[in-house]
């Protein structure tokens, strides 16, 4: 009897270290709940908890109702939170260069093996205190939505809400760029504050912005970049177990891009029904149109981060 006891205390000793050892991280998006952009990162967020059982576990807060989407990279930083679902365009303020991510067209598998991610990392770590644990949407694009149509490609005349993405950009064009958080876009829209707005192919069914979008410039530019980044020194906390269980599940949510193309289709199909009017001046304009954007972007770049933005030039390939 006494070994009995002995065994089933050893038993409990035993599950209430592996309890005591297991890790909640909080978590925030800087998109809606159950938008497209968050989406994915609820998944990401199940699988941890399912396969973290015991080890590691998220504790989802939300979206900007709880935090603003600008001060999400900061809150990351200073250890507010743990975790977030966040673009680059939300933490320019911090890490200025981090905008080139757009620019890079090629899959995160291939970042992780020629340099490019490594490099972006260890800017990440320095400059915002986190840990680049995924990146999604690599293969999404990125419009500019108008309520006027346009003959030329000129945007002289125009106020289009934007964020860093494509602020640059619209400027280039003549355009008045006007900044807001996602939440105020279609307010601004109704009222005439603005023109137009960019933003991906997807997610605009998600905020209601196909009520008052007339029209779309074809074609697509730069890349979405949805990141999840990880509180760096949260990240170096962890034992080896439950770093696996987030970066299984990082590759894991990476490989959901594949999903993307189909859902792109289903989009472009689904504004046509809606009375979103392509607006397209052909492959030269087309081709002058992405040269534009991607000088811009780069000239921009390079003047905040001159040091890091010519090496991200050359790691991104254009």
């Amino acid at each position: 009897m006494l070994r009995s006891l002995l065994i089933a205390l050893s038993i409990f000793v035993s599950a209430q270290a592996a309890v005591a050892e297991e890790v909640t991280l909080r978590a925030v998006s800087s998109f809606a709940e159950g938008t497209q952009f968050s989406k994915n990162f609820e998944r990401f967020v199940k699988k941890v908890n399912t396969d973290g059982k015991g080890i590691i576990k998220i504790n989802y807060i939300g979206g900007p109702r709880a935090i603003p989407p600008f001060e999400v990279g900061n809150a990351v930083r200073t250890g507010v939170v743990d975790m977030a679902n966040v673009t680059t365009a939300f933490y320019t303020n911090l890490m200025p260069e981090a905008d080139a991510s757009k620019l890079f067209d090629k899959p995160m598998s291939e970042q992780r093996k020629d340099g490019t991610w490594d490099y972006f990392n260890k800017l990440l770590n320095e400059k915002v205190n986190a840990y680049y644990l995924a990146r999604q949407y690599h293969n999404v694009p990125f419009h500019i939505y108008l309520n006027k149509k346009i003959d030329k490609l000129d945007f002289t005349g125009l106020k289009i809400r934007v964020t860093p993405v494509y602020k640059d950009m619209v400027e280039a064009l003549g355009g008045t760029a006007i900044t807001t958080a996602p939440g105020e876009v279609y307010t601004a829209l109704e009222r005439g504050v603005v023109d137009g707005y960019g933003w991906p192919i997807t997610g605009i069914f998600d905020l209601g912005w196909d009520k008052v979008t007339k029209y779309r410039l074809d074609p697509g530019f730069y890349r979405v970049e949805v990141g999840v980044i990880v509180n760096l020194d949260k990240w170096k906390s962890l034992n080896d177990a439950q770093r696996k269980v987030l970066t299984d599940a990082a590759l894991w949510l990476e490989n959901l891009d594949s999903e993307n193309p189909a859902a792109i289709k289903a989009e472009i199909e689904r504004q046509a029904k809606a009375g979103i009017q392509p607006i397209d001046f052909g492959p030269a304009e087309s081709k002058r149109f992405i040269d534009i954007a991607n000088e811009a972007a780069w000239k921009a770049i390079i003047k905040n981060a001159p040091e890091s933005g010519p090496k991200l030039r050359e790691l991104g390939g254009n």
